[in-house]
């Protein structure tokens, strides 16, 4: 199992662009072979920060992932056009 949580901030005035590029990217990413959950938050405190955690059956889902059409056009073409910064954190199960 591959689990890490990707962390990105935006402008404020980005907010409702994001929120909806999220809501397209979501069911499309979690449709995909392999993905065991793909869940994208906003953080209570500061509500121009996203926090996506993602969990994949093995590293090659997550390759599929990052290669797919909707990933392509709605991540690297949109949320990475319009993210402050970026952080991600690979996750190690402990139970």
């Amino acid at each position: 199992m591959v689990s890490f949580i990707v962390r990105m901030t935006f402008r404020t005035e980005d907010r409702e662009e994001i929120a909806e590029v999220l809501r397209e990217l979501t069911p499309l990413s979690r449709a995909e072979p392999g993905c065991v959950s793909y869940v994208p938050h906003t953080v209570e405190s500061e509500p121009d920060t996203v926090v996506i955690y993602e969990q994949y059956r093995d590293e090659a889902a997550v390759e599929f992932h990052r290669a797919s059409a909707h990933f392509a056009r709605l991540a690297v073409g949109g949320l990475y056009q319009k993210m402050l910064l970026r952080q991600m954190e690979n996750l190690k199960a402990v139970a």
